[in-house]
């Protein structure tokens, strides 16, 4: 069970409420900030030591196990919650569908004027969330984790750099911007940690050796 139920003995509703009341927090205008902070480089690691280590297993897994996208806040569902906290000068119309704006790619530090050049990605992605863990889970707390918003698990970044990606995790993708590789481990470990997913040995080492000099 992710740790987050665990600790806070939520339910999942209650878990869902609060995804959606935590989407107004960021309708502040802090929300210009693109991911959530994560921890420290000294919190990543000795999160990362408190992880379960387990080979990885795909049995049964399929996207349509993480319901994608709910409703946030107002008509804005979550890719365009996403899009319109991480752009710049983000203008949207009624149905909340971004008509202009501007969008930084950290992965690659490109920077992009349309919304249909960015994917918002899953910082874990939802095969390698399966494989650790989240099989065992409910589809409501699948759900909840597909469309966290609070944690830095979405972002926008460049649609072909996303789709490269693919389900990778640190042990063989890394974002090819070297400055943003600190921050992208950092939130990697936070997520799995929160979530009480697991890392395989391949991963770990690549997480350690990343985390080394954060």
């Amino acid at each position: 069970m992710p740790k987050f139920y665990a600790r806070r003995r939520l339910s999942v509703l209650a878990g869902l409420t609060g995804l959606v009341a935590t989407a107004a927090l960021f309708n502040s205008p802090t929300a210009s900030a693109a991911l959530p902070t994560p921890i420290s480089g000294s919190t990543a690691r000795s999160y990362l030591s408190q992880l379960t280590v387990a080979a990885e297993d795909r049995t049964g897994y399929s996207r349509d196990k993480f319901p994608t996208w709910i409703t946030i806040e107002g008509t804005c569902n979550t890719r365009e919650y996403i899009i319109k906290r991480d752009g710049t000068n983000v203008v949207t119309n009624s149905a909340c569908t971004a008509t202009s704006g501007s969008w930084y790619s950290p992965y690659d530090g490109a920077t992009w004027t349309s919304a249909s050049d960015v994917d918002i990605d899953h910082l874990v992605p939802l095969a390698e969330a399966w494989d650790s863990g989240a099989s065992k889970w409910t589809t409501a707390q699948r759900q909840a984790f597909a469309n966290d918003v609070t944690r830095p698990q979405l972002l926008a970044v460049t649609d072909n750099v996303n789709q490269s990606k693919g389900d990778q995790d640190p042990a063989t993708w890394i974002p090819s911007r070297t400055a943003y590789d600190c921050t992208y481990v950092r939130a990697w470990v936070q997520v799995k940690y929160y979530y009480d997913l697991s890392v395989d040995p391949a991963e770990k080492t690549a997480l350690q050796n990343d985390l080394s000099g954060c």
